[in-house]
Formats: C-alpha cells, structure tokens, sequence
C-alpha cells in the first residue's frame, strides 16, 4: 500500500458522558484540562486528520470553548454524548466527515498517550492487510494477583495472569468494520465495555500489542497526581541543560 492514509479519530469523555468523579474531560492537568491533553496526542499525529470531540451534554458548551480556546485544528466537531460509552461513540462516529479508512477511537480520560501511538498502530494494521485483524489495541500486563471469588467471598483460586491484558486507547480499526459494529449493536441491544469487544462480537480480529504504563486513565485524585508526576518528568527531560 502506497501513499497517504488517513485516520479519523473519536474523543470520548468516558465512560458514557463523564458521570465518573474526576474523570471528566474538563478536570485540569498540569494547568490544561484533560481534553486538551488527549487532543494534544491527535493533533501532533502524521496520520489523524480529523477529530470529533463527544462531550457531556453539560458541558458541550464549555468543552467546545476548551476546543477554541486550544486552536486545535484538527477537530472538526464538538457533540453531545449518549447514556452510555458505545452510544456516545456511535453519535461521534456518525459526524465523522467522508473518507479516511480508519478510526481512533481515544479516552479524555487518557490525556497521556504518546503523539506517535496512532501512527505505530496505523502501521501495524496497513502491513497485515485485508487478511490480517479488524483492530489493533495497545495493553499492559496485568501484575496484580488476580483471583475469583464467589458470591459469598469465598476464594475459588487464582487466575493465570499471563494471558491477560489491560486494555487502552487509542484503539484503532478499519472504519467499515466498526461503524457496522455499532449498527449491529444498535439493532440487538448489545452493549459491550470497549470497541475492541464490539468488533470481536461483530466477530472480526483484533490484535493486542504492548501499551506504557503512562498511558493511564485517570478517574481518581491519586490518578491524577500520578499523571501530574509524568507531566513534569517528561517537562524536565525536555528542558534545556545549562553548564557552567
């Protein structure tokens, strides 16, 4: 495949229109609100050419300021979510503008994804080919013990954590596959956690590939405070040295 490829891009305050304390997309981080971060990573993308930014229907008004006030060029719209995550991606994705043939589907509440994730993910899609998997997702390892338990408490063992992952975003996927996703989720009243689920249920393949710890959601104070710490090391690497 040759030439440019386009990748649209959906921004979502999560999880459906932000009712989750602290996690909504206006919080500040570092001085900026949380959107302003993820929309950051879009924007210094080679790849993102358009951004629609789905809002809390409360503060649509205060998130298309943030949008304004960011000059961020690439978002070509502001909408208001649904009652769930999958509704208000379904609504972002129904103001995409024609013609790029994938789509990011990213967090407000992962303001910390590296500018390039999109590009690297684009890549490893577009060298699979039409054989190769629907989707491509970026996971941590779990490294907590995790175990099952019963409805009364009791232990029933641990589970084998190698096989498992955390998932984050941006995910990213062909278009047509997950826009008829959400069609078919539509019209059977499926509602899945994430997009990576819905387009598995459409039953294509999605492909996990290694994630960074810093790429974390930030739904809590301590959250938060941990995502401040990585705003200023990565500040302090990039500032300038002096010597005597």
């Amino acid at each position: 495949m040759t030439g440019p490829v386009e990748v649209a891009a959906v921004v979502a305050d999560q999880p459906g229109v932000g009712r989750r304390p602290g996690a909504e997309a206006l919080v500040p981080l570092d001085g900026r609100p949380l959107l302003a971060h993820a929309l950051a990573c879009l924007e210094a993308s080679r790849s993102v050419t358009t951004v629609v930014v789905v809002a809390d229907p409360d503060a649509e008004e205060a998130t298309a300021k943030v949008v304004a006030g960011e000059g961020f060029a690439k978002v070509t719209a502001v909408v208001p979510g649904g009652p769930t995550r999958q509704a208000s991606v379904a609504l972002g994705l129904a103001a995409l503008p024609p013609g790029p043939e994938f789509v990011a589907v990213h967090d407000a509440a992962r303001p910390l994804a590296g500018p390039g994730l999109v590009d690297e993910l684009l890549e490893l899609l577009r060298v699979a080919g039409p054989s190769g998997p629907a989707g491509v997702v970026p996971g941590v390892p779990v490294t907590d013990t995790v175990r099952r338990v019963g409805k009364d408490g009791r232990s029933l063992g641990v589970v084998d954590r190698e096989r498992l992952r955390v998932l984050q975003t941006p995910q990213l996927f062909v278009r047509a596959v997950l826009e008829e996703a959400h069609r078919r989720a539509a019209r059977d009243g499926v509602e899945a956690t994430d997009e990576a689920a819905l387009v598995e249920w459409a039953g294509h393949r999605v492909r996990v590939v290694p994630g960074t710890v810093e790429n974390l959601k930030v739904t809590t104070a301590l959250e938060l405070a941990v995502a401040e710490a990585i705003v200023g090391r990565r500040a302090a690497r990039l500032a300038p040295r002096h010597t005597r």
